[in-house]
């Protein structure tokens, strides 16, 4: 942190520096071509409805990393993700906040949400933005828990939010404990919906058969361990899970081909290696 023995001067100097780094950010995400939401700071409302609101608790006061603070309760205005200004209508509280921080002077701790690995800022968005421009890691926050259905990593960005949104709807379509959530990775939004119905399709068959209804949990549980787990086992047997896909994109492509494997009556080698070119 340069220091020339004038908080007020230094104040001002951090600011202007902020600002250029914010800048050359932003060209260099236009000239590089980069996701367009790369440094959009995140809406809290917008994520955790996306996520799926469970419930929350208060954590108290606790320190922080600042670089897992990446959005706001409030409009995003201001800051980038980052928490780098934006524009020149900040300044004046924030070179006021530079300076006492240059001074020592104690600070109240932030107000922040926890969603998953990362953090929202309800009050305190230029005390983040100066302690990160004094190249600090830490700050002092009160942290209130949110917990969500569907986790937020640290790497979320806007253009997540639809893909999270169908993956919540996902597990409360199919509410499966954490460890078998564990295996089931997808990528492609449509391919929430269609397992989801795959597994209902399936519950409705089982339930079918066992004469009785079941819930949404019972489906859910057998359809893991009798359906999901034993096909998985089969699919890494015959070496039909590409190496680009995980096994639970494997486990759909096959699903949604089991009509032909029906009615597939030889099952030669030839037979498996035209399964594997549709990988």
């Amino acid at each position: 942190m340069r220091s020339t023995g004038s908080a007020r001067a230094d104040a001002s100097d951090d600011f202007l520096r902020a600002r250029r780094r914010q800048g050359a950010s932003r060209l260099a995400r236009w000239v590089g071509r980069g996701p367009g939401d790369l440094h959009l700071i995140l809406p809290f409302e917008e994520v955790v409805a996306a996520l799926g609101r469970v419930g929350e608790r208060d954590l108290g006061e606790q320190v922080i990393p600042l670089d897992t603070i990446v959005g706001t309760v409030d409009r995003p205005r201001g800051f980038d993700r980052s928490f780098r200004p934006t524009s020149g209508q900040v300044r004046t509280r924030w070179e006021r906040i530079a300076g006492a921080m240059r001074r020592g002077e104690p600070l109240p701790p932030i107000e922040t949400y926890r969603v998953g690995e990362v953090h929202f800022v309800r009050d305190g968005h230029h005390r983040v933005s100066v302690a990160r421009a004094l190249g600090l890691n830490d700050i002092n926050a009160h942290v209130i828990e949110v917990s969500t259905r569907v986790g937020a990593e640290g790497t979320l960005r806007m253009a997540d939010l639809p893909r999270k949104g169908h993956e919540r709807l996902l597990r409360e379509r199919v509410p499966l404990p954490a460890q078998a959530w564990a295996r089931i990775e997808l990528s492609e939004p449509d391919d929430f919906g269609e397992l989801a119905e795959t597994v209902e399709a399936w519950g409705f068959r089982h339930s079918q058969e066992r004469g009785e209804l079941l819930d949404r949990e019972a489906t859910a549980a057998a359809w893991f361990a009798e359906e999901y787990v034993p096909g998985v086992e089969l699919l890494r047997e015959s070496d039909l899970i590409g190496s680009r896909e995980t096994e639970a994109q494997a486990f759909l492509r096959l699903s949604g081909m089991r009509y032909k494997l029906m009615h597939t009556h030889e099952w030669t080698g030839e037979a498996l290696d035209r399964l594997r070119t549709t990988r």
